[in-house]
């Protein structure tokens, strides 16, 4: 068979023929639609079977006779060809390496192909990501490629008929989902089919505040504004500590000082444990205790282990070392973070109480799953632990400010990167912030954020001056994470995923 077009017109030629069904009012298909559905089926044959474990025949049976590949680094192909190099290269018996593909999720656009009104094909594109593994070694992920696969119904059957792959990248900087976070609209559309309310996102370049988005709704018919005011959850921690990291710094402050000299809680006043309690146990969360107490009152708090022996993630910590600072300074917690942290950086938005100052015409309602709204939470005093309201330009200020390393000294921005505690392989806490080893001694900082209706997270690159903020208020807002970081960061969010879900 002869080949007798190039990669660059086959690849103008099916976007040609994209366009025209547009044009006349085939758009894309809808996920729970049945063609949808069959194509991705024949996807997970195509890749999930026939590349991911060497089976053969899944290519031979789904390519039609006539079918050509066309790679931008290598060269074309037909079907024989295709074939043979298949068994010989990736798939041969001596190979030293196993290879898999893994489709992005979200990445996926189909759009059907009539000729008089009778469905004969379909253009499906994508993007994919390559992994490889040998021996004893642990998988490595390889470079992303975008795909447009021209599918067509031959006697009933569903065959592929051509296969373009292109923009083969090892980072992520374009191998995101297509025009989301750059096109309002298709953010908006893949929001809705996330069931995602409000979205916002901050992005830090050069160690500033660089650009905020924000979509979606507050409430059912409220767009969301680009200062939308967030309930944020754990990420009140990191402010707490770097409000007491600031003490730390202007020598009012000890990080390693006993914390019973300020305060006792009564439940544990008889117990020994209660004086190897200090500032660096609880900001790195070694305390012993557990996450919260009881909600009934009559549960006591009590130490689980020896404080500074193990890791557990304790709000009830931060708790403790509220009292404590409070109790020396005569001053409140949200004094406090108001005189260190907010009114320097100009975080007018920025709050640890409920109270009459808030905005409530920007204050983003938190949801369920199913779309049920919860009712916020009204603190009428600081939570050291929980429900700071801010919006995505005052967090953005904040992050850049602790990159920077602005009000803290040396060593205790030193101490506040360093590996207090491991929590998993290339994951450690660090005064506030978790710590990802990235290799190279490249490293990010980042915390999380989850209550009802709330799912937060923030990420820092202080060796690139990078940064991401991602506010969501609804109880699922985590699986759009994964897209976002690797759209942003790059090769560094794929890292960053990779050790959070292995």
């Amino acid at each position: 068979m002869k080949i007798n077009q190039s990669f660059f017109q086959l690849k103008y030629l099916l976007v040609g023929i994209l366009f025209i069904q547009i044009q006349f009012g085939f758009s894309q298909e809808a996920k729970n639609s049945a063609l949808y559905k069959t194509i991705m089926s024949k996807d997970s044959l195509l890749f999930n079977i026939g590349f991911n474990t060497c089976d053969i025949k899944q290519f031979e049976n789904l390519y039609t006779e006539d079918f050509e590949f066309y790679h931008d680094k290598d060269s074309i192909s037909d079907k024989a060809r295709f074939l043979k190099t298949f068994q010989s290269g990736i798939c041969s018996p001596t190979r030293k390496y196993n290879y898999r593909r893994e489709l992005i999720d979200g990445s996926t656009e189909i759009y059907p192909l009539y000729k008089n009104g009778i469905l004969y094909g379909a253009i499906q594109m994508g993007t994919h990501r390559f992994y490889e593994s040998s021996a004893g070694n642990p998988e490595q992920a390889g470079s992303f490629a975008k795909f447009t696969h021209l599918w067509l119904l031959k006697n009933k059957e569903w065959k592929l008929a051509r296969s373009l792959s292109y923009n083969h990248q090892i980072t992520s900087s374009t191998a995101g989902i297509s025009n989301l976070f750059d096109n309002d609209l298709e953010t908006e559309k893949w929001l809705k089919e996330n069931n995602i309310p409000a979205l916002g996102i901050g992005i830090i370049a050069d160690g500033k505040l660089k650009q905020v988005k924000v979509f979606g709704e507050l409430k059912k018919g409220v767009s969301a504004p680009y200062n939308t005011i967030w309930n944020v959850a754990s990420l009140t921690k990191p402010v707490t500590a770097i409000t007491v990291l600031k003490l730390v710094s202007a020598g009012k402050w000890d990080l390693d000082e006993p914390l019973y000299k300020y305060w006792i809680d009564p439940d544990i006043a008889k117990d020994p444990n209660l004086k190897l309690l200090t500032t660096r146990i609880v900001l790195s969360h070694q305390t012993g205790f557990p996450n919260w107490r009881s909600f009934n009152e009559s549960k006591k708090l009590d130490f689980k282990f020896k404080p500074g022996t193990q890791y557990q993630y304790s709000g009830e910590g931060f708790e403790y070392l509220r009292k404590a600072v409070e109790k020396k300074f005569h001053k409140t917690l949200d004094q406090l973070a108001s005189e260190l942290v907010f009114e320097p950086l100009k975080m007018t938005d920025s709050q640890l109480i409920w109270n009459d100052k808030i905005d409530l015409s920007r204050y983003a309602v938190n949801f369920d799953k199913n779309g049920n709204a919860y009712e916020p939470t009204k603190n009428k005093s600081a939570n050291a632990a929980d429900d700071l309201l801010t919006t995505i330009e005052d967090y953005g200020r904040f992050l850049s400010s602790v990159m920077n390393g602005e009000g803290l000294s040396e060593k205790v921005f030193k101490d506040m990167i360093s590996h207090q505690v491991q929590t998993k392989k290339n994951k450690y806490f660090g005064l506030g912030f978790e710590i990802y080893d990235l290799g190279n001694e490249n490293y990010a900082l980042s915390h999380g954020g989850a209550d009802q209706g709330v799912q937060t997270i923030v990420i820092l690159l202080p060796k690139t001056k990078q940064g991401l903020i991602i506010f969501t208020n609804v109880d699922d807002g985590y699986k759009v994470y994964e897209n976002i970081v690797v759209h942003y960061l790059g090769e560094n969010g794929r890292k960053i995923v990779d050790i959070e879900t292995k």
